[in-house]
């Protein structure tokens, strides 16, 4: 069935990969034709979006006769077949390396402007493009995004030849394609609309996206002797900066907790997902449980962050989960933030230290956890702060059901924008919220 357009075709391709909603995800599509579809694919997985930036190697007296392409940070594929059979030299290889080379770091200050790349360190990196012919610039596309940390790589595409698995799948870990006709020519012939995809729109699809693909970097936060891992993103003009607590066996890479974070960003709030454990510590199962260590490791990001210039001055808040938020409220009582959300949290565990924590405190819980509901409603008779016990209809512990993550984001988004917005437009307390939020009642 051929495509109206990439607009289609990138709607049809989001639909195949609904199974990566919700997971730490950045799509990243192949100028030019590719980004119209890689953008329809990020509006539907809710991910951030960027450009995979390659660059064909034609044979220097056929350039449509591709020998080989290159991408960024230096990697190259080349095509042997191709290269014995028109005899190019290693110096005419050279020279026309080097020429794309130059049109590919143009092309990187055109696209992204001033704007570093979006980070796909540890992330699974989706490489969309409008088709797939001779799969050279789609192989690189793909390396690229593995030598710069990708964790797996997703190869998806409208349309490809019969044989695109045996092309490709060496250098992808899942390779998606809506369509492999038998008569696959080119990639053109399947779409009604195949027109040339301007520069303009290129960017104008970056810019649209560019919320979701908050520029964030990697930091390392003291705590005594251990070092720790981290992420810190901070949109421009931030309110706040809320530092994440991960669960038990999970790190700074956990897929639920990043998929709030970017929501945390389109709402103006930074954040900071680090790892409470070292890779040694990791490996003693008493460390995993124990409160007072994580809470203190907690306590230490906090003290980093408000000496973090980028974020100096900004109002700091607590995200845990599962254990993290009994660490989350055992670090409020001494760390003062400004609120604390808990998400399937096991504040039991920070029990001794419930009656000091004087940040308003929200408690979300799945409908369908009724263990660890049972335990947050007698954590709450404990608080002694604002605090609310938000149940989000049948959700399991995980939060793995469909919209359900969604609304945890919302809750959050919702809890932290009213506790940490500047004084002066903060709701007094005990105002009714416009966000949905009526039914939840202050417990004091």
């Amino acid at each position: 069935m051929p495509f109206a357009n990439r607009l289609e075709a990138g709607q049809r391709l989001g639909r195949r990969l609904a199974h990566l909603r919700g997971q730490d995800v950045v799509v990243l599509g192949l100028p030019r034709g590719g980004v119209p579809v890689a953008a329809a694919v990020a509006e539907a997985l809710d991910a951030p979006l960027d450009v995979c930036l390659v660059r064909k190697l034609g044979v220097p007296y056929q350039p449509e006769l591709a020998m080989g392409a290159i991408g960024e940070d230096g990697v190259r594929v080349l095509n042997p077949d191709v290269l014995r059979g028109t005899g190019v030299s290693d110096e005419d290889l050279a020279r026309v390396e080097e020429r794309e080379r130059r049109v590919l770091a143009e092309r990187a200050g055109r696209y992204r402007g001033e704007g570093p790349s979006a980070s796909v360190a540890g992330r699974t990196a989706v490489v969309v493009d409008d088709g797939v012919a001779t799969g050279s610039t789609a192989r690189v596309a793909c390396r690229v995004a593995r030598a710069r940390g990708a964790a797996r790589i997703v190869l998806a595409v409208p349309v490809a030849p019969r044989d695109f698995a045996r092309r490709l799948g060496e250098d992808a870990d899942e390779l998606v394609c809506l369509e492999t006709p038998w008569d696959f020519a080119a990639v053109g012939q399947f779409y009604d609309d195949f027109s040339q995809t301007e520069d303009d729109e290129v960017t104008a699809c970056l810019r649209r996206h560019r919320h979701t693909a908050t520029a964030g970097r990697e930091v390392t936060v003291p705590a005594g002797a251990a070092r720790l891992a981290g992420r810190l993103t901070v949109p421009d003009d931030a309110t706040g900066v809320v530092a994440f607590a991960h669960g038990s066996g999970s790190s700074r890479h956990s897929p639920r907790n990043r998929y709030v974070a970017e929501g945390l960003h389109r709402a103006g709030l930074g954040t900071l997902l680090f790892d409470l454990l070292t890779d040694a510590e990791e490996g003693d199962r008493d460390n995993v449980f124990d409160i007072p260590l994580l809470a203190g490791r907690l306590l230490a990001a906090t003290h980093w962050l408000r000496a973090e210039p980028a974020v100096r001055g900004l109002a700091v808040g607590y995200f845990g989960a599962s254990t993290g938020a009994a660490a989350a409220l055992w670090a409020a009582a001494e760390g003062r933030p400004a609120a604390v959300v808990s998400r399937g949290g096991r504040p039991d565990l920070a029990g001794p230290r419930l009656p000091e924590v004087t940040a308003p405190t929200l408690l979300i819980v799945g409908g369908a956890d009724p263990l660890v509901l049972d335990l947050n409603r007698d954590a709450q008779t404990r608080l002694r702060c604002e605090n609310r016990l938000a149940t989000v209809p049948g959700a399991t512990h995980l939060f793995e059901e469909p919209g359900t993550l969604d609304r945890v984001t919302e809750l959050a988004r919702d809890w932290f924008a009213d506790h940490m917005a500047p004084a002066h437009v903060r709701p007094a307390r005990g105002a009714t919220h416009a966000r949905g939020n009526r039914h939840l009642r202050p417990h004091r």
